[in-house]
């Protein structure tokens, strides 16, 4: 197990990996607004919308349904670390991939189509996954906590 030093992790989220934290601010920010409450899980903030549907990274940020557990938590806190090593370029090599591919996979299982292979079976998820279990695991020990409202 690997700690990644705190401060490094929100310097390069707020400097090389700014585009997709930018993004995870603003987004949860207007969450925040609108009375959702934020949780932390490891050097991340996120916030639970809906159901069935797994998560959304976005920097430092993400978002998570209510129904999955601690799996994708590690798995989402996993392309954080992808987005301070990979900074402006996540955008192109990790997110719009995993977003079609999350959205070519989806619409096969809306019309009864076979789905070959685990959502993972690809370099960029496999890697989210392996960060987040290899940088964050210690975490699942504590517990995941509401942040208070302002």
């Amino acid at each position: 197990m690997k700690r990644i030093p705190p401060v490094l992790f929100y310097i390069l989220s707020w400097t090389w990996g700014l585009p997709m934290t930018l993004c995870g601010a603003a987004v949860l920010g207007f969450l925040r607004l609108r009375g959702v409450p934020l949780r932390r899980f490891g050097l991340c903030r996120y916030a639970e919308i809906g159901r069935f549907w797994g998560g959304l990274e976005l920097g430092m940020f993400f978002l998570k349904d209510t129904a999955s557990g601690v799996h994708v938590c590690l798995h989402e806190s996993g392309h954080a670390i992808q987005n301070i090593l990979l900074g402006p370029f996540m955008p192109l090599i990790v997110s719009i991939p995993s977003a079609i591919r999350y959205w070519y996979r989806e619409i096969r299982r809306r019309r009864g189509k076979l789905l070959r292979g685990r959502y993972e079976d690809i370099w960029f998820e496999a890697h989210a996954t392996a960060l987040g279990y290899r940088f964050f695991q210690p975490e699942i020990s504590e517990p995941i906590r509401t942040l208070p409202r302002k």
